[in-house]
């Protein structure tokens, strides 16, 4: 039996196919307003593996002069994100037991070769609410651990409409996507894994 890290928790097949399929066309307007692009790392340069695009008042960005951080505008066009789309948030009300709304969804589009090596979510300044993690189209191999990187670390399948909620003490776990498996779902047209993260990033009482 897989016994996830504390704080940890998958919920399986929680949008059925006709959700998927409704999320993903909110997904499409999101991208039409945000188009996706190629994300650098810090220091290096270096062009990540997915492309990503994001929906709320603030966006997770990063790229090699200014690093891991958020922002208000996308950094190709300038403009404002697009509102984060009311299916989303009716996910965060039933599984993130957390009373403020999400300010940023980043949106991760991953081909058949792209991967994400582990890391914490830890550039929001509210880590008291939970990360809502959301799979459609193709199946990964999901990899979480503890809050260290030496930490133990458990290895289980995410398909189209699973979830995942990194809260309390999972919520700096560390964790990553080894691997795409290629055709295991015919949600999108052309293939490939979309991944929708919805974060909190500031604090209630900050405002």
């Amino acid at each position: 039996m897989l016994v996830l890290p504390g704080g940890v928790r998958h919920i399986p097949d929680y949008l059925d196919r006709a959700a998927q399929e409704a999320l993903v066309e909110d997904i499409r307007a999101v991208v039409q307003a945000a188009p996706l692009y190629v994300p650098t790392m810090p220091r290096t340069g270096k062009p990540m593996s997915v492309r990503m695009t994001n929906c709320g008042v603030l966006g997770w960005v990063t790229d090699k002069e200014r690093g891991y951080r958020y922002q208000p505008t996308h950094p190709a066009t300038g403009e404002p994100w697009p509102a984060i789309p009311q299916r989303l948030l009716d996910i965060w009300n039933d599984v993130a037991r957390y009373d403020a709304p999400p300010e940023a969804c980043l949106v991760n589009f991953y081909t058949a070769d792209a991967k994400m090596g582990m890391h914490q979510d830890r550039d929001e300044h509210d880590l008291d609410a939970p990360v809502v993690s959301i799979s459609l189209g193709e199946t990964c191999l999901f990899r979480v651990g503890e809050r260290t990187r030496e930490g133990r670390t458990v290895s289980f399948k995410l398909k189209s409409g699973d979830l995942v909620v990194l809260g309390g003490e999972g919520r700096l776990a560390f964790h990553g996507v080894d691997r795409i498996y290629p055709t295991t779902s015919t949600l999108l047209k052309n293939g490939g894994r979309i991944n929708l993260t919805l974060r909190r990033v500031t604090r209630p009482d900050a405002i």
